[in-house]
């Protein structure tokens, strides 16, 4: 049996009842750590606590791991019961869902065990799930790549006065260009997009469209970690949010749509104006 296990936002704690009672019965735990990042994030003591807290070993899979590596994983999963954990829920990372239709196609027995993820968890702004549009992705910007395919999906969105949720680019052991054309991988260091930097490059790509979707007095919520104890929501135009210090990754933001009263009094407890920000 394959296991895949969402282990919520915030840290080991956050795991299910059925999802402990999973790991405990898997020869072997993997854990997924580069579609999102743990409160404690996946430093030696982080893993540490996670493995006395489950009571097994734990691998941390990296990107290579799971993308290029994945039959070795599966393989184990033919001959004993494996556990795969991903931060969050294990639907909310394309990956996952590859790794479930290959474990299929080799006649696996697959039991995915959910979790609070960024998709429900935003509901705590107080922006009512079902008046959200499609949620956008939004990638850094480099000296000679500037994509903007999310902007026509937020124009429609707004056009429809949805909600927009922006998921922000994190980047962890990405190979650097320079030493893929040498042949020869060297990582960059892990970065995490910042609010500001999404605004900014939200901003960026508002000018060059020209298409007023949305401008620096839109109204926005800025969220940080999401689902950890120290978690910070705040709300205020894109031009206010800039001036916030929203603290250490992960950073996700919302591009407010048409509200209904009720979203308004929630809005107003997480203001600028209301906040000690």
């Amino acid at each position: 049996m394959l296991y895949i296990i969402g282990l919520g936002l915030g840290d080991e704690m956050d795991i299910t009842l059925k999802g402990l009672e999973a790991v405990r019965r898997c020869h072997k735990v993997y854990v997924e750590a580069y579609t999102s990042l743990l409160s404690f994030g996946l430093a030696i003591d982080g893993l540490s606590r996670m493995e006395k807290l489950y009571g097994r070993e734990i691998v941390i899979a990296d990107r290579e791991m799971v993308e290029e590596g994945a039959d070795s994983i599966l393989n184990e999963a033919a001959d004993s019961d494996v556990a795969f954990l991903v931060v969050g829920d294990p639907f909310g990372a394309t990956t996952h869902t590859d790794l479930v239709v290959r474990a299929k196609n080799m006649g696996l027995q697959v039991k995915v065990i959910h979790n609070a993820s960024v998709m429900n968890a935003i509901g705590v702004c107080g922006l009512q799930l079902y008046r959200y549009g499609e949620t956008v992705s939004i990638p850094f910007f480099t000296e000679t790549w500037r994509p903007d395919s999310f902007y026509p999906k937020i124009k429609r969105n707004r056009q429809l006065g949805l909600h927009t949720l922006c998921l922000l680019d994190i980047r962890v052991k990405e190979p650097s260009l320079e030493s893929l054309c040498r042949g020869k991988k060297c990582y960059e260091p892990p970065r995490y997009m910042t609010i500001h930097t999404a605004i900014d490059q939200l901003l960026e790509v508002e000018e060059m469209n020209e298409e007023s979707a949305y401008s620096a007095e839109t109204k926005c919520v800025g969220i940080a970690r999401l689902g950890y104890d120290d978690q910070v929501i705040v709300a205020g135009s894109m031009k206010d949010l800039l001036d916030v210090d929203f603290g250490p990754p992960l950073h996700c933001l919302v591009i407010v749509g048409e509200t209904h009263p009720v979203e308004e009094e929630m809005l107003e407890f997480y203001s600028i104006k209301s906040s000690n920000v």
